[in-house]
């Protein structure tokens, strides 16, 4: 080993109540791997889980909860959290959904090359509006179920996903056929599943790995991160009414349209500080350094013998 070679500490991780993660090869260890020398282990340093069961309840070290969805951290088992939320704490991070969707997410894709052919990109939109809807759950999502109706009946949408399929059947999974499928429609609607600021999700970079024109609905903040002149935004209308005339309006309007399309996506053509790696590896570097005893290292805990077969067998 060369004499300036860096020696990595030994991170001992974990993972729960993810359902299914390859433990060895995913966004968390990839990245920890540029600073530490990870060695996956059932009695790690550092457990990260998710929402959707209680076997994290079986650890006594300290656990960091990640979410890509709007569930907010459970304090009294969390020590630390990665959500999308705006939480103003030295345990939580803000870290929105869309940096980490895939390849679409990459803000190398939402940059804007000032020598791109507007021309060409405006020739190859040849369609109205694409959707790709699988949630429809009209309890959950009213929202966006009422919204894509009422567009829907103005204009036809192209829908993609299990809702109100158009194209006889929905898209494969995965970021490739969605960016494929989104090439040739102007728009691209991108509403979200409810209305929470800081909840934006892959839906609006999609839209804009694609070049179409997101119509956005759900961070009510969202022009914080990204450039509003850049979209067509629910917040900026007074009603449903008013947003859909102006969507038919600029979609009509070809100088409206080419104004819209010719912008950048983010603030100045520079990405935002959620796509920084550095800033969520300095994160990670806080909680290895952090001494305060873990949540549950202070509680009184009983180690019964079925619950360490359900943590040997855990996914």
């Amino acid at each position: 080993m060369p004499a300036t070679a860096k020696i990595k500490p030994v991170l001992k991780l974990d993972f729960t109540d993810f359902g299914y993660i390859n433990k060895n090869e995913n966004h968390f260890t990839r990245l920890l791997q540029r600073d530490f020398t990870i060695e996956i282990n059932d009695r790690p340093d550092l457990l990260i889980f998710r929402e959707g069961s209680h076997l994290n309840r079986l650890y006594n070290c300290k656990k960091l909860f990640w979410t890509d969805e709007s569930v907010s951290p459970d304090w009294a088992h969390a020590d630390y959290g990665l959500t999308c939320h705006y939480i103003d704490s030295p345990r939580h991070l803000r870290l929105p959904h869309y940096p980490l969707w895939g390849t679409g997410a990459r803000a190398e894709n939402l940059l804007r090359d000032p020598t791109e052919d507007l021309d060409a990109l405006v020739a190859r939109k040849t369609q109205f509006c694409s959707a790709v809807i699988s949630n429809a759950n009209t309890r959950r999502t009213p929202e966006r179920i009422k919204f894509f109706k009422k567009l829907n009946a103005r204009k036809p949408l192209a829908s993609a996903g299990r809702f109100m399929n158009t194209i006889g059947g929905p898209l494969p999974m995965g970021t490739g056929p969605k960016h494929a499928f989104n090439q040739p429609f102007k728009f691209h609607l991108c509403y979200e599943n409810k209305e929470l600021p800081g909840y934006t999700t892959e839906k609006l970079a999609d839209a804009m790995w694609a070049r179409c024109v997101p119509i956005y609905w759900g961070n009510p903040r969202v022009a914080e991160e990204f450039n509003p002149k850049s979209m067509l935004c629910r917040y900026d209308y007074p009603d449903d009414e008013t947003f859909i005339e102006k969507i038919l309006e600029v979609d009509r309007d070809e100088a409206q349209y080419r104004a819209l399309l010719a912008q950048p996506y983010f603030h100045g053509n520079t990405p935002n500080p959620y796509y920084s790696e550095d800033r969520v590896l300095e994160f990670f570097h806080r909680i290895a350094d952090d001494r305060t005893p873990p949540l549950s290292a202070r509680r009184r805990f009983w180690h019964f013998g079925r619950w360490r077969l359900v943590k040997k067998a855990k996914g």
